[in-house]
């Protein structure tokens, strides 16, 4: 093995140093890329209308599963990258690599062709309208096309991270989103495409980006690479990947079914507009959740490398470290959102009643954001050590056992005030609930002597 072609420095270098030079490509990634989410949902409010906005708020639940499959195979196979290279098993680590390729391209195809069978009336049952009903079948179409590049580019892009390639990764994600940049206005405004030029701005620089890394990974010299005979499906390896995997499936799934109720809701309580709004908060939420993703991305290595190496202690200094962090992160995303709700959605659209009803919306909706940080870094920390069974615990707490039960109580009794204000509550909810089983955790590493 080559000095440099694996990442043998997770098990010695400082720990501030090794979180940033993992996490800082990953968060400049992740943060670029709900940047670009933010900009895409800019050109089409103002580039398209209203309508359009509220009909890509509709697709959420349908983009969310398909990043849930997508989460499922990559986040489960980054994570077992990580502990193989950690115990030196080098031909599972390239039986990994044939393997997310195998699995994404079945789950992908097989994902697209069944929501093309039903989209328009699961779009209706998501809470589409005949005026927003339209705008989200074109954005679905094109996308779901394209769904099995982007399930084949979100896996490679983890192995990269895993493997030690974090800036390589973080290229690819910047590679994709200037290329969407770039072609959005030129669809939307230049050749009136409307929201479906969004959309093949989407396809069309994933699929470049899968090009490079596909290019990458093809390389013989590199340590981990294409071989045919590690394209072959191994038991072992597709179990881990899916026990791994399927915290971050549960979570993104919950997250689906979570944004269909808050969509019909809205569209009871408030209309067209209040899920308009939605879609605008959600964007800003993102902006914030995709810089904490982004530390854990580089979190999830040293994590788990080092836990495969035996070096305790240096896993839990890296959870605290990435702790810290997160919250700091997140606090800063709650004030911004208190102090300016008006200006940030003021960027969106020129709609004088969608500001306000956004503005009202983030105000209750980031109130206890702050907390979220903690529980977003407890879930991908137990991911990345292979405990499976409790990042599963901690993904369904805010979504199945306080969020959704709140969803069909308080819009009942307080209207589109009661959508909004489910969110805080759950999310302090699920904050005690992390804090529970961290020091319940934690009183187990020391009883076994582990730290």
């Amino acid at each position: 093995m080559k000095k440099g072609t694996t990442p043998l420095t997770l098990g010695a270098e400082n720990i501030w140093k090794l979180l940033a030079q993992y996490a800082l490509p990953a968060i400049v990634a992740m943060l670029a890329t709900s940047l670009y989410n933010i900009t895409d949902s800019i050109f089409i409010g103002r580039g398209v209308g209203v309508a359009a906005l509220s009909g890509l708020s509709i697709t959420f639940p349908i983009m969310n599963l398909a990043v849930a499959f997508g989460s499922l195979i990559g986040v489960g196979s980054g994570a077992m990258l990580s502990i193989r290279l950690g115990q030196k098993d080098y031909e599972a680590a390239n039986y990994i690599l044939g393997n997310v390729i195998v699995l994404n391209t079945i789950i992908g195809i097989l994902f697209s062709a069944v929501v093309l069978l039903f989209l328009d009336p699961t779009l209706l049952f998501f809470g589409a309208s005949q005026q927003t009903l339209p705008h989200a079948h074109d954005f679905m179409v094109i996308i779901l096309i394209g769904n099995v590049i982007t399930h084949v580019y979100m896996g490679l892009n983890a192995l990269l991270r895993s493997e030690g390639h974090p800036k390589k990764a973080m290229i690819a994600t910047f590679a994709t989103i200037l290329i969407n940049l770039a072609l959005n206005p030129l669809f939307i405004f230049k050749f009136g495409w409307g929201i479906r030029g969004s959309a093949f701005a989407t396809v069309i620089s994933q699929t470049l980006a899968l090009a490079w890394q596909i290019k990458f990974f093809s390389n013989k010299t590199k340590f981990i690479h294409f071989q045919k005979k590690f394209f072959a499906l191994k038991k072992n390896i597709v179990k881990g990947i899916f026990s791994i995997g399927l915290s971050p499936f549960l979570l993104n799934s919950a997250t689906c079914i979570i944004i269909i109720l808050i969509n019909k809701n809205l569209s009871i309580y408030g209309g067209d507009i209040a899920v308009g709004a939605y879609g605008i908060v959600n964007r800003v939420l993102f902006l914030f959740v995709m810089i904490v993703l982004g530390l854990t991305q580089g979190m999830q290595p040293i994590s788990g490398y080092n836990y495969g190496a035996g070096l305790y202690k240096r896993v839990a200094e890296v959870l605290k470290k990435t702790i810290f962090i997160a919250v700091g992160v997140m606090t800063l995303g709650s004030l911004i959102a208190e102090i300016f709700p008006h200006a940030i959605a003021s960027l969106f659209t020129t709609d004088k009643e969608l500001i306000e009803v956004t503005a009202v919306g983030m105000r209750y909706v980031l109130i206890t954001y702050c907390l979220v940080g903690c529980q977003t870094v407890a879930i991908v920390f137990f991911q990345s050590i292979g405990k499976a069974n409790l990042s599963i615990i901690l993904s369904v707490t805010r979504q199945f056992i306080f969020l959704i039960p709140l969803l069909l109580i308080l819009p009942k009794y307080f209207g589109v005030t009661g959508v909004w204000i489910t969110m805080p509550i759950s999310d302090l909810a699920a904050f005690i609930a992390t804090v529970i089983l961290m020091s319940y955790e934690h009183k187990k590493f020391k009883q076994n002597g582990m730290i």
